[in-house]
């Protein structure tokens, strides 16, 4: 069901309190700090990981995956986690050029096979780097329309495996919802920006568009639990038993 009234368009004017460069920096760093309870509770990436990621990484040998816009750091450390409980040997490289982000990433306790670094996935592609598994959590919906080009051309270099770009499905209910399940964050930007976040996100009949308009093969949207869209990328690179 497609959304209506304030949400039947993407607001794409809308800018998120956290995105600006002279926000609050307490309010910035509990942000960061929030987005590990939020995501852990709606982003439904253990799901992912298991049904998705872990089928195509090795069992047998080392193997890799680049996280782009990684923020605070959180789903990395989770993805760590888990694959280090499923004895993978997994190699995780997070980027995010915003220094603030970064900054309060590598703060935080190391956690073994995980690097954080300062950088665009376009720098990654000019030095050769390829991964197993390319992913990103709630990034779709920041991009212009030349970001998003650029990144499906990027993700394509850097993983011939396989690709998960998860993001916000804009609905009714998810704004309702979140609206009110956030009410006890203080301190931050999560209810605001969240909410701004999903006015900003796409449905899936439009990401399937963008895709069209893109005219890119081995692409596929997929609906997944509690309001997200998964924008698939399997380059058709071997499968790791």
């Amino acid at each position: 069901m497609s959304p209506t009234g304030f949400l039947a368009r993407r607001d794409t004017t809308a800018v998120e309190e956290m995105d600006k460069p002279d926000c609050d920096p307490g309010r910035l760093e509990n942000t960061y700090r929030q987005f590990g309870l939020v995501n852990a509770v709606v982003s439904g990436w253990r799901h992912t990981y298991v049904t998705l990621l872990r089928p195509r990484l090795s069992t047998s040998s080392s193997c890799s995956l680049l996280d782009v816009g990684s923020g605070g750091g959180d789903v990395p450390r989770a993805l760590a986690r888990w694959a280090r409980r499923d004895g993978l040997d997994l190699d995780i490289t997070a980027i995010d050029p915003d220094e603030r982000a970064h900054a309060f990433a590598v703060a935080r306790p190391k956690v073994p096979g995980l690097a954080f670094r300062r950088a665009f996935s376009s720098e990654l592609v000019a030095e050769g780097r390829t991964f197993d598994a390319v992913i990103s959590n709630h990034l779709l919906h920041h991009l212009s329309p030349d970001g998003f080009s650029s990144l499906l051309r990027d993700t394509e270099q850097l993983s011939p495996g396989i690709a998960v770009h998860s993001d916000i499905a804009r609905h009714r209910l998810a704004y309702g919802l979140f609206s009110v399940g956030t009410l006890p964050l203080r301190g931050s930007y999560i209810r605001k920006d969240g909410l701004t976040s999903i006015r900003r996100s796409y449905t899936p009949a439009e990401l399937r568009l963008r895709l069209e308009e893109e005219r890119s093969t081995g692409w596929s949207v997929r609906g997944a639990p509690l309001f997200h869209n998964l924008l698939v990328y399997e380059g058709g690179g071997d499968d790791h038993a």
